[in-house]
Formats: structure tokens, C-alpha cells, sequence
């Protein structure tokens, strides 16, 4: 059984508006009036609230956004941008005002991200760990990027086709890149990383917006950017607006798990499937023959970009009863490109999303330059896919495997003070809400919203002498919480004894610069306070992000009838309490008459809540809003007869006890707070 609480309160930054939430409690173990419990929305009842309403929106002021945080002190002023990618991660630092990469110990601008474990101990790093990696295929690591942030039960079946064993277990200065659409759980861990690591990571920013600095740094006019980023792993794509040395984020979207790797599995697929037709051998059962077909496949797409056939040739791959067995095949780009042609194919969606979230049209007549990022970039398909959903040539003057590292050393210079004409305004990809009577996801931070940012709500208890409420976190974007992914709980206790709508209880989303969110829930009165860090409650798997924003636009008229409905039952629950609370309260003022014909109506709208009959409800509010006029009539005629209202003066006119219309003045209020 489920208490409520009512919203008093919106407030983002300074902007404050009267507008009414509720919570949902998930534990019905708690009885009405004594536990956790969900919040009525009664904000558009009309006969009882006025007022306007605040949404979270995306903004440009970018002096207020910086200055809400606190300054950021740095012990070491050298600090380097680090591209952590899936296949390859290079490192830049900025010199003399412009970034430049950072040479491995090996001479390399970058490095494969591999790591080993040998025998004897010893820890390999890069182009030393890859190239021992067909011998020491247990315990040589590589693309672990796609499983940072997930359980084992979410990686099960791809680590089924890798050579090393996939487990689950509970110092310098940095910034290091993520996939745009990372959620949480992704974040927090690549931080963790960082920081295990030795690096102490002041800030997190996605791939394709630290291209976009990288490409724009020293640009003085406007541009709207698109930024393709098909790296080893992970598929971004985002639009910004550059110029003057803002740089603005207006929409990004993405796959976390479409990149080069699916290339590579698509030719290794191709030849273990041949090599079991010919020899009746599966490959992927050798782990050795696993990483050498892994490892062959790459080397084939890398050369099908410049060459339109290429061949592979393996000897001694395996060996049977027969003897050594060969592989000797030729690949041509004709091939390659219909193996691949559905993982080309995917990367459409996101580029078209990305471009209706920013309000463009979906020829691209509105961008004035498509950059090119990550090595599978280079894949002619899909430079041609770019350029027919574009019709541009897409920008290759960038490198594509040092662009994201170089942008990363860009934000790094601006932290340290080392560039100071660069403002970086940057998204949250998806909404971020609360679960609210009837089920209903509000969305405080709507998805596109830039960051850092912060939104709160000031609620206030819906129920007599309520003592807690729960408050449940959710991501996505439909209209009910069951079709979203829930990020976090908790619950506030030690609300004290009080009347419905007394108590001011405070919720406060934060996400900070790095796309990680911390929910604070406050009673105004005692001062208690509970909050959440949400790092590890995300899992969301691009199937399911997809999911979310494809089904919120496909199901949104279906939602908007639902919503209705739970709002309107909400409204009536709501006029129905107001209606009995004045009965009460103004008992001696009113006749017995239209006593009467006020608890008929409100016997009428209560069996039409019971009956769950929309129409009904709608009906009975009315009327019931007309016999409760009655009840304001009567209660200042009788103010009027007592003597203590106003006396009209002069001579010979009549006096009414109703106030002229040049006197009456319809106006909307906002109560506000301080910040």
C-alpha cells in the first residue's frame, strides 16, 4: 500500500516553479501513513494550484554552468589526454599552446591496447604483448573495452569467442575519453581504472566532442560539425556548433558495441566456416588457431581499405590425424563489404538520430563539416555510406587514431590554464528521472540536456503523518518506468508526524562533468539527508538503449493516453481531498443545502476514481469545481454579513457584497527559494 507525496516546488539553478511530482515505493510491505510511499501530482488541479512550470532545458550560458563547481586544483600542471581505446590508445600533451602526441617507449604514436601475463610473471604492454599473443593466447588481453562496466552475465556469449577466460570480481594527472554513449556503470569504471593506475583523472569527456576540439582549436569562424566516430569497439556519433572558442554540444548518439572488432569476427567467421566445410574442423576450439585467424583478419580488413583483394594464407594452422592443415584463401573488397554489409548498415540509425536530436534535417544541409575519427573509418563502405547519407565528402585532413587523444590534451590544457580561449559545453545522452505516481517516469534531466547540470524538486507529503519515502532513479526515455532502466534507490526516513502538505522534502539530481549522477533527497525541517552515487547500477547495453529511444518514439501517442489517464486519477484524488479538508474546515459557513450537493458530487467522483472511468473522472471534476464555487460564496457572504469586510461609501448607491470586476485581477505566481 502506497503513501504519497506532493511536489511544492521546481527549481533549475535559480529557477523555481510550483509543479507536483510523485515518488513511487517499490516495497509494499509499507502500510498507508507510516512508510516509504509514492508522490501525488495534484499541480494542475484547476480549482486549487496555479502557477508555471519549469522544464530542464539545454542552455548556452556558460559563465553560471562553469562557477556553480568548484575550482579545480591541480599539484601537477603537467597533465595528458589519453584516447583509451577498444583496439589501439595514444596519449597527448599540449606544448607551446597546441597538443601533440606522445611517442611510446617503442617510437609509436599509438598503442594497441593488449596486455600479457607471461610465465615467468612479467607484465607486457602494447606492440610487445600483441605480438606474443598467438603463443600466449590465455593470458594476453585485448578489446577488454567492451566488457568495462558490465556483468558476466551481459558478456557471457562474446567471451565465448575470445582465446583468454572473461571473470567477474567484486598517479599523474589525466583526461581520459569515453564512448559518447557509455553509461554510468562504463564511466565510473574506466575512472576506477585511471586511478588504479596511478593517474588521478580530473576529467572525463566523449570521444567524438574531443575531436571536435582537436578539429576546431584555432577556428575563429562558425561551424556545425558532425562527428562520425567508428573506432575498434564503439560506434558515437555527434553534431556541434564550434566557433569563438565554444564549443557546444547539440546531440550525440551511438552503439557501445559496433566497431572494427565486428569487422575482424565477420572474416574470421567466414574462414572458420570454410576451413569446417573443406576439413570438417571447427578453429575456434584451438586457442592458438583463435588469435591467429584474429590477427589475420585485421591485417585483411587494413589492407582491403587501399587494395580490392587480398590474400590469406595461413600454414600449419591446425593439424589432424592426416597431417598439418593450410589455410590458403583469397579475400576480395566485394566479399569483405557483403560479410559486412548489416554492420554498415547499423551505423544509419545513430547518424539519423543524432541529426533529428539536433533539430537538423536529415540531408545535412545544415553542416558544414562531417570528421572522420577511428581506424574503421577508413573502410571504404563506409566512408561511402557517410557520403551518401550526406551528401559531403567526408573531412579526412584529421588523423582518425589521434584526433580523440589529441582533443583529450586540448582539455587537459584548458584544466591546467595552459589554453584559456576554450569553453567546452557537452550532453547527457540519455533522461534522468524519478519514478512518480501510477508508474510514471518524470524526467528531471531530459536526454541532450548539458552538462554539468543539476535540477531538484521540492516535495511535500500527499498522506497524514507520513514518515519516510523512496525514491527510485531511472534512465531512458518512455513515459513509465517499466519500460526504462532503473539506476539506484534509497529511501529517507525520519520525516516527522505531520499533516498532508506540510513537510518540504528536497531532491536534487547533480551530474557532474564526467556524465556520472549523484541524487540528494533533504527534509527541510530536520535536516535529514540521504544520497546516492550512481557508478555501478547502469548496465545499459546499446540493444537497450536502442531500445529506449526507438520504443519511446514509436509508442509516444500510445503513452500520452496512459499518462493522461494516471494524471487525471491523480488530479481527482487530489480534488477529492482538498474537497473534503474545506467541508470540514468550513462546516459553519455553508447551508446544510449545499453541504449537501457537494458530498453528492464528491460520492460521484469517488466511485468513478474506483471505476478507473478517465471520462468520468474529467465529468465529475468539473461539476464538482462548479458546487465548490458555492462553497467560496457563501463563506465571504457570511465574512461580508459579519461586519468585517469592506463598507461602500456615498450616497444613494447600492453596495454588493461581491467585489466589482475592475477589481479583480487573474494572476500566476511562482514561489521561490533562495539558492
Amino acid at each position: 500500500m502506497h503513501n504519497a507525496l506532493s511536489s511544492k516546488y521546481s527549481s533549475c539553478r535559480r529557477a523555481t516553479s510550483r509543479r507536483a511530482l510523485s515518488l513511487t515505493n517499490g516495497a509494499s510491505q509499507f502500510v498507508r501513513g507510516s512508510a516509504a510511499s509514492p508522490l501525488i501530482n495534484h499541480s494542475t488541479s484547476p480549482s486549487f494550484h496555479h502557477g508555471t512550470i519549469s522544464s530542464p532545458r539545454r542552455t548556452n550560458v556558460r559563465v553560471q554552468k562553469r562557477t556553480r563547481h568548484s575550482t579545480l586544483h591541480v599539484a601537477c600542471q603537467k597533465v595528458v589526454g589519453i584516447d583509451l581505446g577498444t583496439t589501439n590508445s595514444a596519449v597527448a600533451t599540449v606544448e607551446g599552446g597546441k597538443p601533440a602526441i606522445v611517442a611510446n617507449a617503442e617510437g609509436g604514436r599509438t598503442t594497441p591496447s593488449v596486455v600479457a601475463f607471461t610465465k615467468s610473471g612479467a607484465q607486457l604492454v602494447g606492440h610487445i604483448a600483441k605480438r606474443q599473443a598467438v603463443v600466449n593466447p590465455e593470458n594476453t588481453f585485448f578489446s577488454v573495452k567492451r566488457f568495462i562496466g558490465h556483468t558476466i552475465d551481459e558478456v557471457q556469449e562474446e567471451s565465448k569467442q575470445l582465446p583468454y577466460t572473461v571473470v567477474s570480481d567484486d598517479k599523474g594527472n589525466a583526461v581520459i575519453t569515453v564512448p559518447a554513449y557509455f553509461n554510468d556503470s562504463q564511466r565510473q569504471a574506466t575512472k576506477d581504472a585511471g586511478r588504479i593506475a596511478g593517474l588521478d583523472v580530473l576529467r572525463m569527456i566523449n570521444e567524438p566532442t574531443a575531436a571536435s576540439l582537436a578539429y576546431g582549436l584555432g577556428k575563429k569562424g562558425h561551424e556545425t560539425i558532425l562527428v562520425f566516430d567508428l573506432g575498434g569497439g564503439t560506434f558515437d556519433v555527434s553534431v556541434l556548433e564550434v566557433g569563438d572558442g565554444v564549443f557546444e554540444v547539440l546531440s550525440t548518439s551511438g552503439d557501445t558495441h559496433l566497431g572494427g572488432d565486428d569487422f575482424d569476427q565477420r572474416v574470421v567467421d567466414w574462414m572458420v566456416g570454410d576451413f569446417v566445410a573443406i576439413e570438417n574442423v571447427d578453429l575456434k576450439r584451438d586457442r592458438q588457431a583463435l588469435q591467429r585467424l584474429t590477427e589475420t583478419a585485421e591485417k585483411a580488413k587494413i589492407e582491403l581499405s587501399t587494395l580490392t583483394q587480398t590474400n590469406i594464407n595461413l600454414p600449419f594452422i591446425t593439424a589432424t590425424a592426416d597431417g598439418p592443415k593450410h589455410i590458403d584463401q583469397t579475400l576480395t573488397r566485394a566479399k569483405f563489404e557483403q560479410l559486412c554489409d548489416d554492420l554498415i548498415e547499423r551505423c544509419r540509425i545513430p547518424l539519423e538520430k543524432a541529426l533529428r536530436d539536433a533539430k537538423l534535417k536529415l540531408d545535412l544541409s545544415e553542416i558544414d563539416e562531417v570528421i572522420m575519427v577511428g581506424g574503421s573509418t577508413r573502410i571504404p563502405a563506409v566512408q561511402a555510406l557517410v557520403k551518401k547519407l550526406t551528401g559531403k565528402e567526408p573531412n579526412l585532413t584529421v588523423n582518425p587514431d589521434e584526433v580523440v587523444a589529441l582533443g583529450a590534451a586540448v582539455q587537459a590544457g584548458v584544466l591546467v590554464g595552459d589554453i584559456s580561449s576554450i569553453v567546452l559545453l557537452d550532453v547527457t545522452p540519455l533522461s534522468l528521472g524519478l519514478e512518480t505516481l501510477g508508474g510514471v517516469m518524470t524526467k528531471l534531466i531530459p536526454r541532450n540536456t548539458t552538462i554539468p547540470h543539476d535540477k531538484e524538486e521540492i516535495f511535500s507529503t500527499a498522506a497524514e503523518n507520513q514518515s519516510s519515502v523512496e525514491i527510485n532513479v531511472f534512465q531512458g526515455e518512455r513515459d513509465f518506468v517499466k519500460d526504462n532502466k532503473l539506476l539506484g534507490n534509497f529511501k529517507l526516513d525520519g520525516i516527522p508526524p505531520a499533516p498532508r502538505g506540510v513537510p518540504q522534502i528536497v531532491v536534487k539530481f547533480e551530474i557532474d562533468a564526467n556524465g556520472i549522477l549523484s541524487v540528494i533527497a533533504s527534509d527541510k525541517g530536520t535536516g535529514a539527508r540521504k544520497d546516492i552515487k550512481i557508478t555501478g547500477a547502469s548496465t545499459l547495453s546499446d540493444d537497450e538503449i536502442d531500445r529506449m529511444v526507438e520504443e519511446a518514439e514509436k509508442n509516444a501517442a500510445q503513452d500520452k493516453v496512459m499518462r493522461e489517464a494516471v494524471d487525471t486519477k491523480n488530479h481527482a484524488e487530489s480534488m477529492a481531498y482538498q474537497c473534503k479538508k474545506q467541508l470540514e474546515e468550513f462546516k459553519d459557513k455553508i447551508t446544510g443545502d449545499t453541504k449537501s450537493r457537494v458530498e453528492a458530487k464528491l460520492q460521484e467522483l469517488h466511485e468513478a476514481i474506483d471505476g478507473e472511468d478517465t471520462t468520468m473522472m474529467k465529468e465529475h471534476m468539473e461539476s464538482l469545481q462548479k458546487e465548490m464555487m458555492q462553497i467560496g460564496q457563501e463563506v465571504y457572504g457570511h465574512h461580508d454579513a459579519s461586519g468585517q469586510g469592506p463598507t461602500g461609501t456615498g450616497g444613494g448607491g447600492t453596495s454588493s457584497s461581491r467585489p466589482s470586476s475592475d477589481d479583480v485581477i487573474d494572476a500566476s505566481f511562482t514561489d521561490t527559494t533562495p539558492d
